[in-house]
């Protein structure tokens, strides 16, 4: 008689311990009961009284719910499934000596329940399970006389296999489930090691590799691509005059809003402390400029809690790509100059990187 107890995923997807009879309810409700079936055929064909047929039911229906209510009126749930999980192996394994040995269904009857002991991943579970389990294969047989019948009949062949086929098949979905969840987990993990915590933005040694794919791409198609980068002026101020949580508070206002800024494909980083990078690509410089200097007047309206009335504002240096910026470094340079030229000029605007046969520093804003 097999519960089915989910693994460790399970357990740990339930929302608190409470909640883990009613997981484990479901998995014994339907354990107990296709077991029950394999029972009831192999009662049938031994013309079975009324003592072995009340216990079969008890055991298939009854029991799967007296579990469930144990569990829920005692002070730790958790444990109190554990207990009930040995009880299951104690069932099954006195239905052994009561069906004289009747193989298919002794078989399942004492593997299956080990098999959930070990899906379910608490330690020594079944280990525990083992001499309660001899106990009262012991105290049937000698109850039962140790008949030994060991032949299966084609129906009770039939009425088993549900029990091994649910029981597998709710394994499998299981582990399935759990196998997602790992992945979902992974790919979380994955994003967080990619991500500022603070910003929200990709990380710089992230950013820099999507950066050098893209201009790599740009040149290769010859498409268009431009580089921005921001500087969050005054930060330091920020953060010496209204304190560390100020200054974060800045900064991920400031991130939050250059993603809400951005469209699909362009690809944002923190580049420094107080610097953010992005690539904007298969984008004209009017276009990036446009996008850019939306962000800057953006930046003007946001208000901090952790300094009321402060006036905030980003300097941007914006450069395209062109066919001599062999590395993403030369790239970054030229971008860093057009920023470098937007502090010179006194904060609070943008700047373009002139073009190979232009002055430096063309002014937008």
């Amino acid at each position: 008689m097999a519960p089915t107890a989910p693994g460790k995923g399970a357990f740990a997807s339930a929302h608190t311990r409470d909640a883990l009879p009613r997981v484990i309810w479901r998995y014994r409700t339907a354990g107990m009961a296709f077991g029950a079936l394999a029972i009831a055929a192999v009662l049938v064909e031994q013309g079975a009284g009324p003592l072995r047929w009340a216990f079969c039911l008890a055991t298939g229906f009854a029991w799967p719910h007296i579990a469930w209510w144990l569990a829920r009126r005692s002070g730790s749930p958790f444990e109190a499934e554990q207990r009930n999980l040995v009880f299951d192996s104690v069932l099954a394994a006195a239905w052994v000596p009561l069906l004289h040995f009747n193989l298919l269904p002794s078989v399942l009857l004492l593997a299956l329940p080990a098999a959930d002991k070990i899906n379910s991943d608490v330690p020594g579970l079944l280990r525990r399970s083992v001499l309660p389990a001899l106990a009262a294969l012991l105290v049937a047989g000698l109850a039962a006389g140790f008949v030994f019948e060991p032949a299966s009949s084609i129906p009770v062949i039939l009425a088993s296999l549900p029990m091994l086929l649910v029981h597998t098949m709710m394994v499998s979905l299981q582990r399935v489930q759990l196998l997602r969840k790992l992945i979902l987990k992974n790919e979380a993990l994955g994003r967080l090691a990619q991500t500022d915590v603070v910003t929200g933005l990709a990380l710089r040694g992230h950013w820099e590799r999507e950066a050098a794919r893209l201009l790599e791409r740009a040149r290769a198609d010859a498409a268009p691509a431009v580089l921005a980068l921001v500087d969050v002026d005054g930060f330091k101020q920020v953060n010496d005059g209204h304190g560390h949580l100020a200054g974060d508070a800045l900064l991920r206002a400031a991130g939050a809003l250059l993603l809400r800024t951005l469209r699909p494909g362009d690809a944002a980083g923190r580049y420094g402390g107080d610097e953010f990078a992005v690539v904007f690509p298969d984008t004209t410089m009017a276009e990036a400029a446009r996008l850019a200097e939306a962000y800057r007047a953006a930046v003007q309206a946001i208000e901090l809690q952790q300094a009321p009335g402060l006036s905030l504002s980003v300097s941007i240096g914006l450069a395209e790509a062109r066919p001599d910026h062999g590395r993403i470094e030369d790239w970054i340079q030229a971008a860093d100059d057009a920023l470098y030229e937007a502090k010179r000029r006194g904060r609070n605007r943008l700047v373009v990187a002139a073009a190979a046969d232009a002055p430096q520093g063309d002014s937008i804003a």
